[in-house]
């Protein structure tokens, strides 16, 4: 790979950061909202790291160029040579291996990170779903440390997936029995292919550790497809004791209502709706 192309290149990386991070919220797919100011300053290096580069190209060039025009600079040059023509020779040696092969390029392989870098730009990598969620591991439910406080009055009543496990699974008072809830998520088929899951995936840095969390829908009609974003409204499916591990956090479903995929999309909080 040529050192104008490897200059493209990271003016490109650097670009592409710069779009996602700035312009669109697709970086949210990948990483969490935090980051974001990160981004924002390795688009900048990067970017400022090509302009860098292609301007020393130039000047470098620029000064080759003026210097085979001067017939003094010329025979400096040549005499030079000749002097060093021993050491020159070694050097040249040295990058090569035993067969003659030089070595100072890049490899064909290379090319391949323009894909990632125009991907940015043009085709945005689509974010995670059922497949992924289907295939990772469960974020663990921490332990309520305090005491549960006592739910609003409002019904349906809306609660994270990750609220709704603690109340099933801890809340002694039993204050989840019997109250419509409203969980949003999106589906996710059973492992058996009957039922399904609403689920939400979990970032805690980026994509790489995502975790889910998913609530056994039960009743209401046929499956709804894969990765469609839901709020639905039930109650608790009776499984198990409630109020103990042995409760299955599960949902008699009695509506469920497409939605938008909301900002937050991966994280377990109440849905923001997009702008």
């Amino acid at each position: 790979m040529r050192r104008p192309v490897q200059t493209l290149l990271l003016a490109l990386t650097g670009a592409g950061l710069l779009h996602t991070a700035l312009f669109t919220d697709i970086y949210l797919r990948y990483v969490k909202a935090g980051l974001r100011p990160l981004l924002i300053v390795s688009g900048v290096v990067l970017l400022l790291l090509g302009v860098a580069s292609a301007v020393i190209r130039d000047a470098r060039d620029a000064r080759d160029a003026r210097d085979a025009r001067d017939p003094q600079g010329h025979a400096h040059d040549a005499h030079r040579h000749e002097h060093g023509h021993d050491q020159g020779q070694d050097g040249h040696d040295q990058g090569r291996d035993g067969h003659g092969h030089g070595h100072s390029g890049a490899p064909r392989i290379a090319w391949l990170l323009f894909l990632p870098a125009l991907s940015l730009l043009f085709y945005a990598p689509p974010a995670l779903g059922a497949y992924t969620a289907a295939r990772s591991n469960a974020k663990p439910v921490t332990a309520q440390k305090k005491g549960f406080a006592p739910l609003p009055a409002t019904s349906p009543l809306p609660l994270t997936l990750t609220d709704f496990t603690k109340r099933v699974q801890q809340d002694r008072s039993l204050a989840i029995k019997r109250r419509a809830v409203q969980l949003t998520g999106f589906v996710t088929p059973a492992e058996d292919g009957d039922g399904w899951y609403l689920t939400r995936i979990i970032f805690t840095c980026c994509a790489a550790d995502s975790q889910t969390v998913k609530i056994r829908m039960y009743g209401g009609t046929e499956a709804p497809a894969a990765n469609t974003w839901l709020a639905v409204t039930g109650t608790w499916h009776p499984q198990g004791v409630l109020g103990t591990r042995t409760a299955q956090a599960a949902l008699d479903v009695q509506d469920a209502r497409p939605i938008a995929q909301p900002v937050n999309a991966y994280t377990d909080d109440l849905p923001l709706t997009p702008s």
